[in-house]
């Protein structure tokens, strides 16, 4: 069994301090193979932030895959939006902006989907996809995971334009090269769905697993929150924790269990996700 610590929506900048050190106590207790962090690791992406979120991330166990959000490229600072925007990202988090590990059970790539040309949304191009599909084809036997800020899917027809951009024509190519699961975060809720509910490709339906903000004072109608898959050849089961200000600790709201059959991944039992009060 493998298990994947899934945090997102840090924003250090607006962080509730108190949920750091709970965070960091889950997460080690946990004992997690990979730390996945899908984006938005600050606020107004200025370099105090960035540094706040580093050394963060050092109290986190490792190996960690790390993706920027759209919160992580300047805003108010034009020039550095169009001239350098991961430039902060870079010196403090990661270099590399397609991060990678795998051992003999899973495989896990990040992708950055955040983007100068926008505020909000992300975008997903032709090249990041190739590339994601060629790192991967040569993990078949392993489950295979992608990080990504932006999400595939969501509840509301309304929030269609937070899907991340060109989301058919990556999803065409995952269904090719078998990814399994897509975690994602952006929208600061708790959720997940099966691809096939959005995307139709014969005989594959991956997961997208999307976590709620872990450690932000910018929620949604939705406690401070983060996911740990455990993984299994052939099945994935997700912890759903949230904050528990009374306890001063994180708690398993949930436990979703999904398997993969002949028609791709489906739930086990009724996944009663979380969603938009």
């Amino acid at each position: 069994m493998r298990r994947i610590a899934h945090i997102s929506d840090l924003h250090f900048g607006r962080v509730d301090c108190a949920t750091l050190p709970a965070l960091t106590a889950a997460i080690i207790a946990a004992k997690p193979d990979v730390v996945a962090i899908s984006g938005d690791l600050t606020q107004r992406a200025r370099a105090r932030e960035f540094a706040q979120a580093r050394r963060f991330l050092d109290t986190l166990p490792t190996p960690q895959i790390a993706v920027p959000g759209n919160h992580d490229v300047p805003l108010y600072n034009v020039l550095k939006r169009w001239r350098s925007p991961l430039k902060n990202y870079r010196r403090y988090i990661d270099d590399d902006l397609q991060p990678f590990f795998a051992d003999e059970e899973i495989a896990v790539l990040g992708i950055n989907s955040a983007r100068s040309l926008t505020f909000k949304n992300g975008r997903i191009n032709a090249g990041q996809v190739q590339k994601a599909c060629e790192r991967l084809a040569e993990r078949d036997g392993r489950t295979k995971f992608l990080v990504m800020h932006h999400p595939f899917d969501v509840v509301d027809p309304r929030q269609d334009r937070d899907i991340v951009g060109r989301a058919n024509m990556a999803m065409t190519a995952f269904a090719q090269c078998g990814v399994d699961v897509i975690l994602t975060g952006h929208l600061h809720l708790s959720r997940i769905s099966s691809s096939a509910m959005r995307y139709r490709a014969p005989g594959y339906a991956a997961l997208f697993i999307q976590a709620g903000t872990a450690t932000s004072v910018r929620q949604r109608g939705e406690l401070n929150a983060w996911n740990l898959i455990h993984v299994e050849p052939g099945a994935v089961d997700v912890d759903c924790y949230t904050w528990d200000a009374k306890k001063n600790r994180f708690t398993v709201l949930k436990t979703d269990h999904f398997t993969r059959g002949a028609q791709g991944w489906s739930a086990l039992q009724a996944a009663g996700s979380a969603s938009p009060p």
